[in-house]
Order: structure tokens, then sequence, then C-alpha cells
């Protein structure tokens, strides 16, 4: 099932996610809905507050990478309960960055290329281990979601005040873009 993707200025996206146990209702269907709500949405990642839940669980999908990025061929994993233990800042990239919740706008972010994170998969193992590359960047964008934060929150002063008008805009409840959203309240 397709479910609505919620844009910037609904509260949900700035609240921090609560921790989930394996016994949260349908939650095999809901990862299911977030993975086809993703891909239908033409994303690479989807938190769950995205969607109105104040959970932590995300989705992410690589696999359309892999012409460029071969090493991500099939690659789809579900991250529940995920948080950042470490950020190794000795090398960092500046990337442009978007976000279904944020239709429209990119910017340049600066972020490590390195982190060492905990999460447990869709079966509730428990992974503990340092991810780089492109990869790392995806889940750093993702698992701020988590903490509530979105991605022009790590935007410079300057592209922040570039942007301003089309923030307040979506705030306002004022978005395009072809897939199901659920808008701030106009």
């Amino acid at each position: 099932m397709i479910l609505p993707i919620y844009t910037y200025g609904q509260p949900v996206l700035r609240k921090k996610a609560e921790d989930i146990s394996a016994d949260y209702p349908e939650l095999p269907a809901l990862i299911e809905n977030m993975f086809e709500t993703m891909r239908r949405s033409n994303g690479v990642g989807l938190a769950a507050p995205q969607i109105g839940l104040s959970i932590r669980v995300v989705v992410i999908t690589l696999d359309p990478l892999k012409e460029d990025l071969p090493e991500y061929a099939g690659f789809n994993r579900v991250y529940i309960n995920a948080h950042i233990l470490e950020y190794d800042e000795s090398e960092t990239e500046l990337m442009d960055e978007g976000c279904l919740s944020l239709p429209g706008l990119h910017e340049p972010v600066r972020r490590p290329k390195r982190i060492h994170v905990k999460y447990l998969d869709e079966n509730f193992a428990e992974h503990d281990e340092w991810v780089e590359g492109y990869l790392a960047r995806v889940m750093q964008h993702e698992f701020d979601h988590l903490e509530g934060i979105v991605y022009t929150d790590r935007i410079s002063p300057l592209r922040k005040q570039l942007a301003k008008k089309k923030l307040a805009a979506m705030a306002r409840g004022d978005v395009r873009c072809d897939y199901k959203v659920k808008v701030a309240h106009k």
C-alpha cells in the first residue's frame, strides 16, 4: 500500500522517534508498505516519521544506483531502532541531498564519510558496524529523521537563507510533487 509522505512543516518530522519491540503491530506489512512507498516516490531511503509514525524504522534501497555503484545491486535493507554511535570526522564530503519530505529542494550537505551504527534488522538480529561511502550518507540522512532533524538543518547559513522562502511555502502546505503527500495545514 502506498502511504502518504509527510512534508516539511508536519510536527512528526521534528519529534524524536521511539524504539520499538518485536511485537510492534503489523511490522512486516509496515515495512513492505514503506518499501513500496519509497520506490513509487523514487527515493532511496524512507524513515517512519516521514509517513507519520514516530518510531525508529528506516528502509533503504540502493539498487536503483547499481549502474553507477554496482556494489549496491540488490541492496534493500531494514533498520530498526537504529542509532549512530560515532561519526568519523577525519574525512567529510560535501554532496547535494534531497528528501521526499522536502520535494523540489536540493542542497549541499557536508557529512562524515564513515559512521559507526547499531541497529536491528527485520528479524530483530542486532548489528554493530562501521559503514562508509554512499550508504553512510544515506543512513545519516535517514537516521537524522529519527532524531527530528531534516537535512536543511545541516546546510550552511547562506544556503538556509536562500532556501527560506521554499521552506516557508512547504510549511504552509504549498507542495508540488508527483507522489502522495500529507502537507502541513494551510
